[in-house]
């Protein structure tokens, strides 16, 4: 069984589970960096290995503008009709 560990509170463990995979990978996956410090290099990584592990995916890579305001609503809906599949590099 997989842990999640959330760092807000760790005096208090949060009980969570994994979301259900939905199988294989296909179609168009987005990657979308949310412009903190760092998330790029994370998705980098993935891009590589998606495009050497899956390479019949179309991998797609988009940017907000900042990471402290949501997306704005035009990209919002690209992604949205590009994407079978969408990733968020969270870092710092």
């Amino acid at each position: 069984m997989s842990v999640i560990l959330d760092p807000t509170d760790e005096r208090v463990p949060v009980r969570r589970t994994l979301a259900e995979r939905g199988g294989e990978v296909s179609g168009t996956v987005t990657l979308l960096d949310i412009s903190k410090p760092r998330g790029n290099v994370l998705l980098d990584r993935l891009e590589e290995l998606f495009n050497e592990q899956l390479p019949d995916v179309e991998v797609k890579r988009y940017s907000k503008p900042t990471f402290a305001k949501p997306a704005p609503e035009e990209l919002r809906q690209q992604i949205k009709e590009e994407s079978d599949l969408v990733v968020e590099g969270l870092a710092d």
